[in-house]
């Protein structure tokens, strides 16, 4: 593959076009071609310095025959020498020999498939006989039919088609290409074998890098995969144990902090009425709202279980729960529902969070679900300030709020976007930012098929 850099760009784009995208087809190319290269130049040798020269031998050999039978035949072409010729012919030569009264030859012929059958047989008789000739060495499997013109008729010569053709040559052709093709057969079992280890091997990848968990995959296959297969199960558990740590950690921190904000809760309760006891309990509820986003991002609803579910459904369900806050959230569903499959929770908190920040920044929400050949795709837009197109991938950035550019919730610490992409992208999708028909922002979360 290196050699390629070395080739003319459309050269080079050409040939990585010709080669096979998977490792089972290179591979199988890397077995094939050099065996396929090996067997021409076996067969190319073999006829041109063996085959072809024991047909030119055995041609030349009928040719001698039948000139023989031809000047017997001339010397006394009577009835009685006819027979005579024809018998030692049959006897000593295995020709049948015929004469065919007021005949000419056939003006058109046949041609061999192997042309060096053709081109022997014809340099042989041109050397052995003056008269003009006609043969044919296709229309009869077992024979060679020949036939020279002579006077008042044509003598016609029947022979053995091995007399002139190398019978057994492709024979071994025969059974070097059988040889061939169970060679390749057990190499592709092999090759087969080798690369379910390397799919195996992705598919876990794939399952971890879901939220799924493949208890049933242990490392198998060839030395170098079983080292990527461990290399792999080591690293998934120093994820899992880090994810567990900080978990943890949130976990303990938001405790703790609950018990003093509890008690400031119950003092406020039994303190006066004021404007300023509203203002500290409205500060106690922003900080409950931001330790619950800790955790919740913190967590990443890594715990849940994928399960089939009705998608449509559950986004009427984050829709519902935006209507609760007073926004005015319009959904469009396909008339024969949405399936999928995934973690209810983290898609809930997803569709949730893309809805309510809709809701937040704009006046009018359309939420829609549609199927796509590669999945399934939500489309959130609103009619708010939306985000200029270079800063919309630093809005999915942790604690971010883009002040400048959107009206940001009181209650919002920056997380909800980071939530929504990181629960998409753990079920093999992706949350993007565009601009909305209704003139503000449309988010779009897509979910590959089965995921």
């Amino acid at each position: 593959m290196a050699e390629l850099g070395r080739l003319p760009g459309a050269w080079r784009r050409l040939v990585k076009q010709s080669l096979p995208a998977t490792l089972y087809g290179r591979t199988f190319l890397i077995i094939v071609l050099p065996v396929a290269l090996m067997q021409l130049a076996v067969a190319w040798i073999f006829f041109d310095a063996h085959w072809r020269t024991v047909t030119m031998q055995l041609s030349d050999g009928l040719a001698g025959d039948v000139a023989w039978a031809l000047e017997s035949y001339e010397d006394d072409p009577s009835p009685a020498g006819l027979a005579r010729t024809a018998g030692r012919a049959e006897r000593s030569m295995s020709l049948s020999i015929a004469f065919q009264p007021g005949r000419t030859l056939p003006e058109t012929r046949r041609r061999n498939a192997l042309a060096t059958v053709d081109s022997s047989l014809r340099q042989a008789l041109e050397a052995r006989i003056d008269a003009p000739f006609w043969f044919d060495t296709t229309r009869y499997p077992a024979h060679v039919d020949i036939r020279v013109q002579v006077q008042d008729g044509v003598l016609r010569v029947l022979a053995p088609r091995e007399r002139a053709v190398a019978t057994q040559g492709l024979i071994f052709l025969g059974w070097m290409a059988a040889a061939t093709l169970i060679l390749t057969g057990v190499s592709l079992i092999f090759i087969r074998n080798q690369v379910r280890a390397i799919e195996r091997l992705a598919q876990a990848a794939e399952d971890f890098g879901r939220g799924r968990d493949a208890p049933a995959f242990k490392p198998y296959g060839a030395r170098e995969v079983r080292q990527a297969a461990k290399a792999f199960l080591a690293m998934k558990a120093r994820i899992q144990r880090h994810i567990e740590q900080r978990t943890a950690l949130l976990a303990s921190v938001s405790h703790d902090l609950r018990t003093p904000l509890t008690r400031l809760r119950l003092e406020l309760a039994m303190t006066d009425p004021g404007p300023a006891t509203e203002a500290m309990k409205r500060d106690l509820s922003e900080m409950e709202h931001m330790i619950d986003e800790y955790l919740a991002f913190a967590r990443g609803e890594g715990g849940e279980q994928a399960e089939d579910m009705d998608l449509g459904a559950l986004v009427q369900e984050a829709a519902e729960g935006a209507r609760r806050s007073g926004a005015q959230i319009e959904v469009a569903l396909p008339a024969d529902g949405v399936s999928c499959r995934g973690r209810r929770g983290a898609l809930k908190r997803a569709l949730a969070n893309l809805i309510s920040n809709a809701a937040a920044h704009g006046e009018r929400v359309q939420v829609g679900v549609s199927l796509t050949d590669g999945g399934v795709t939500v489309t959130v837009d609103d009619d708010g300030p939306g985000i200029p197109p270079e800063r919309r991938e630093e809005a999915f950035r942790a604690f971010n709020r883009l002040d400048e550019s959107r009206n940001q919730n009181a209650k919002g610490v920056g997380l909800g976007l980071a939530i929504a992409r990181d629960a998409a992208r753990g079920h093999g999708g992706d949350v993007r930012l565009e601009d909305s028909p209704l003139g503000g922002l449309r988010a779009v979360l897509r979910l590959p098929a089965g995921s």
